[in-house]
């Protein structure tokens, strides 16, 4: 036996040279038909391995590239061996409609956050659809538009707090403010508000609490090229001997977020007694909506799923947000005539007793529908900028399914990336790299009804974003709220913002000055 051993050993050294080569060209090989994706066009380098995708992310700016790909060569492109991005908007009812059997890919649990060690999967991680469906179904209630009645009173104060400060810390004496980053701390401060009825403190101390936000954005920049060979991640940040550690409780590596989740969840709990959390006189926020969800179905609905409701909520409802209020500044503060229009409106409109001329600048949610030209700036600067700049990745079906008209594989990653989908000429016209609110207002109905279908910020079906309605009465309020008080300005007139897209696409180098505004009615 040992002689037969030491022959296949000295055989495997011989032929070393020759096997391993052939065993790369086996694998290449594979990649490049798989799924006899070879037909489709793209990058050389991503037909034969997924380190294409991870550099062009790991460089920042993939939207450039996926938008460029697609004028290329069109509709399909392939990213990587087992990949294709989709850029025509029929696409989007089949790959992301409902009962179409596709899941998401092994990019989201990437970004699925831990506690101790313990993973906690949430609407947007999971890979799992039945508890998708389960974990969506228990908390649907807590982000209807009745709930979203209850929430608007949280808002007001905070934006009470951030125009204030704006007003004390920026207004004047040429004072110059990192606007993306105070937005972001504005965002924070919103959804702890609605989520524990308390804010971080961002506001009031104008700085990262606890590195929330440093902590953030490290996990996105992370996330976005790991995401593209998921594998990655198993061997970095949820390696096994780490997870075990931090159960051991030698190492923590929970997010500054569930850290402060837990923290208010404790406080809760110790404040009221576990077994009357809902009828304690806290005021109608998420965590109060969750503890009673989990009091509903508590097979279900367990703490640790509330914990995650509740951390979910600040990594997903600070940075999109933050990220479409600065696009909406910045795309009007670079066409002054559309600033102009819509601080016009707003005037005349509190004018007309349309909104009503508050002290605090103020505008509620119901008097911003009321504003036309404002909708149509927000929805453009939507158009140009939407938060996420990666396809939404979703695997076919085994049985395989027929997307425009070509039939995909199963286990085949596709998807669609909303700054391809947004730059359609035939959906929003030859002028689609330029920022034109007008296109809102002066197409016909059918042809705004198409464009408002396309619209992909939130993405679409059973995955749509669950907060988008706080995402949105956020927007609403804040931007006409802020140009009531104050008239803005670049601070570097010349200067271009510098855009970074680890997943979500962050805005850096936006600074700005403020001046405050007379509010009395002329």
């Amino acid at each position: 036996m040992a002689l037969i051993i030491e022959s296949i050993a000295d055989t495997v050294v011989n032929y070393a040279v020759y096997i391993f080569p052939a065993l790369v060209v086996l694998y290449l090989s594979r990649n490049y038909f798989y799924n006899r994706l070879n037909k489709y066009p793209g990058p050389v380098l991503a037909r034969f391995s997924n380190l294409w995708r991870f550099i062009d992310v790991y460089h920042r700016r993939p939207d450039i590239t996926h938008l460029s790909l697609h004028r290329k060569y069109g509709d399909i492109v392939r990213l990587g061996p087992d990949t294709l991005s989709f850029a025509d908007p029929a696409a989007i009812k089949t790959i992301y409609g409902l009962n179409k059997g596709f899941v998401k890919s092994k990019f989201y649990p990437v970004q699925m956050t831990t506690s101790k060690g313990q993973p906690l999967p949430s609407l947007f991680s999971t890979l799992d659809e039945p508890f998708h469906a389960n974990l969506r179904r228990s908390v649907n209630n807590a982000f209807s538009m009745t709930s979203l009645v209850q929430y608007e009173p949280m808002v007001d104060d905070t934006a009470q707090v951030f125009l204030d400060q704006t007003a004390k810390l920026y207004a004047g004496d040429g004072k110059v403010c990192d606007f993306a980053r105070w937005l972001q701390f504005f965002a924070f401060d919103v959804i702890g508000s609605i989520t524990y009825s308390k804010r971080h403190g961002f506001l009031e101390n104008n700085q990262d609490v606890e590195g929330i936000v440093k902590s953030l954005a490290r996990i996105f920049d992370y996330s976005g090229p790991v995401g593209q060979m998921p594998w990655l991640d198993r061997l970095c940040w949820k390696n096994p001997i780490f997870d075990v550690l931090q159960k051991w409780g030698l190492v923590d590596n929970s997010h500054p977020v569930a850290v402060f989740a837990r923290q208010r969840m404790q406080e809760r709990m110790s404040a009221v007694g576990e077994k009357t959390s809902t009828q304690s006189g806290y005021k109608e926020d998420l965590l109060t909506m969750f503890l009673k969800a989990r009091d509903a179905r508590p097979d279900f609905m367990t703490e640790t799923r509330v914990l995650t409701m509740t951390a979910s909520m600040a990594f997903a409802g600070s940075e999109t947000t933050a990220i479409s209020i600065a696009a909406v500044f910045y795309y009007l503060l670079k066409n002054p005539s559309c600033m102009a229009r819509v601080q016009q409106e707003i005037d005349a409109a509190v004018r007309a007793g349309t909104i009503e001329n508050r002290p605090t600048g103020l505008v509620s949610w119901t008097e911003s529908q009321k504003l036309p030209y404002l909708d149509a700036c927000i929805k453009e600067a939507f158009r140009m900028h939407p938060a996420a700049g990666l396809p939404l990745e979703r695997v076919v079906p085994p049985s395989g399914i027929d997307i425009n008209g070509e039939f995909i594989p199963g286990g085949t990653i596709v998807g669609c990336n909303a700054w391809v989908i947004h730059r359609r000429e035939e959906i929003f016209g030859s002028d689609v790299d330029s920022y034109n609110p007008d296109r809102w207002l002066t197409a016909s109905e059918t042809a705004v009804k198409t464009m408002n279908a396309t619209m992909f910020q939130f993405g679409a079906g059973s995955r749509t974003c669950i907060g988008k309605n706080i995402s949105l009465m956020e927007i609403y309020k804040i931007v006409p709220s802020f140009l009531r008080r104050f008239e803005v300005n670049l601070a570097y007139p010349d200067q271009e913002w510098k855009l970074w897209n680890a997943w979500f696409v962050r805005q850096l180098n936006f600074n700005t000055g403020f001046k405050e505004r007379d509010m009395r009615i002329v």
